[in-house]
């Protein structure tokens, strides 16, 4: 991880990271009362989450830390104290204190008895080592049973040891990782020693704990480690080939005909290894593929079980539970038409407000438009015409509020009888459309 990027990083998340009254503050040794640096340990403790978060890690040295915010050649007096209590305080442990899952139950117990009676107080001693977040810790370890989960839609799978420190990042990375998840009683270490020393992790991929190893599990780790090595072979006979046929072809192209005849036969002997090969491979992935088959049957074979021994110990015959799934079922159906007809209502609903909103302002119009026809100077037949326009106009909208749509025909007719009238009348439905 280059430095340069982390400073950067730095400065992105802190705005007066180059400000040299603060920084100069910042940078300062804690003194006095915890209440004095309170706000600074959190400010720099933050700061050492967000850029390991950020850059992938989980596991630092206090050496790096420093590194990290390095100004100028300067670094900050109270980092080592702001790790002090962190890891006084669980958000930090030492990889020489996590519980090492390849070793027995009864020296995991001696270590832990061991870390109680000997804690290290100073700073000296407790920042000797390699320290781990435990924080990240966590989302690492769930980030490894995410990533095996999609290649595995067992509950549980088996892998190399080897390929479970590439998923993890680095054999520290695992070794950390799967200490976490073997105190959760979520993974388990096994070896395999028949021939060869082969060592694997068991990982849950449920909610469940792991269970306990069996002989079939060892098994399955043989025929996982067998494939891998096979693909292995399978990659190196690939590269050969393709450097067999690169040379046979440049053999060929300067007139070279007996050695690009060599490079042929080589070429052969490669396309042979490579079919052997994968009908190995392929053979291996059927057992493997055939094992998890028979886990899944054997796991719906046991919920079955149990569903008839409930039934068995609850006196409940197979037509009661028929006659429950069909009243769950009209039940749903019900509660869809309930929703589906509360849709529509809640539509109309929203239509006759927008109706009533403009009938009370047309209503306020028309009463202005009264109170100047009544104060003008207009003719007495006039005045009976605005009275008339006006009692219709009012007698077609107070119809109109409790009309829907499937009344748009009386309102039509309403509208007609309107537009005989004055041209005022005309403008008011105008503006009314």
């Amino acid at each position: 991880m280059n430095c340069d990027s982390v400073r950067e990083f730095v400065k992105r998340e802190v705005p007066d990271w180059d400000d040299e009254v603060v920084a100069t503050a910042r940078f300062k040794a804690f003194s006095g009362q915890r209440s004095d640096w309170e706000l600074r340990y959190h400010l720099w403790k933050d700061l050492i989450l967000k850029v390991a978060r950020h850059f992938g890690l989980f596991i630092i040295r206090p050496s790096q830390v420093k590194e990290w915010f390095n100004r100028d050649g300067l670094t900050p007096l109270c980092i080592d104290h702001v790790l002090l209590i962190m890891y006084n305080e669980g958000e930090i442990v030492r990889v020489s204190d996590l519980a090492d899952p390849t070793s027995g139950r009864l020296s995991q117990i001696l270590k832990k008895v061991r870390l109680l009676m000997f804690r290290p107080s100073t700073a000296e001693e407790a920042l000797e080592d390699n320290l781990v977040l435990s924080a990240l810790l966590k989302d690492k370890a769930l980030e490894v049973v995410k990533h095996l989960s999609e290649s595995n839609w067992t509950s549980s799978c088996i892998a190399t040891l080897k390929r479970f420190g590439e998923i993890c990042g680095g054999r520290d990375e695992a070794s950390a990782v799967l200490s976490y998840l073997s105190g959760c009683g979520k993974a388990r270490y096994l070896c395999n020693r028949k021939k060869e020393v082969i060592e694997g992790v068991k990982v849950s991929l449920s909610s469940d704990a792991i269970s306990g190893i069996t002989s079939l599990d060892c098994d399955v780790l043989h025929l996982v480690w067998t494939t891998e090595k096979l693909q292995q072979q399978l990659d190196v006979i690939d590269r050969r080939y393709e450097k067999s046929r690169s040379s046979a072809v440049a053999s060929l192209r300067s007139g070279n005909k007996k050695v690009a005849l060599r490079h042929a036969r080589e070429l052969k002997l490669a396309s042979e290894s490579r079919e052997k090969c994968v009908s190995l491979l392929n053979r291996v992935e059927e057992v493997l593929n055939a094992i998890s088959n028979a886990e899944s049957t054997r796991k719906v074979s046991e919920a079955i079980q149990i569903g008839a021994r409930a039934m068995k110990e609850n006196k409940i015959i197979v037509e009661e539970v028929e006659h429950c799934l069909d009243e769950i079922d009209e039940s749903i159906e019900s509660q869809k038409q309930l929703e589906k007809a509360l849709e529509s209502a809640s539509s109309t609903s929203f239509e006759d407000e927008d109706v009533e909103d403009e009938f009370r302002k047309l209503e306020l119009k028309i009463e202005n438009e009264n109170l100047q026809v009544e104060s003008g100077s207009k003719s007495p037949i006039q005045q009976s015409d605005a009275s008339e326009t006006a009692a219709s106009l009012s007698s077609a909208l107070s119809s109109l509020r409790l009309v829907d749509q499937a009344d748009e025909n009386e309102t039509d007719k309403s509208e007609q009888s309107i537009r005989k009238n004055t041209p005022e009348t005309r403008v008011l439905q105008a503006e009314f459309a």
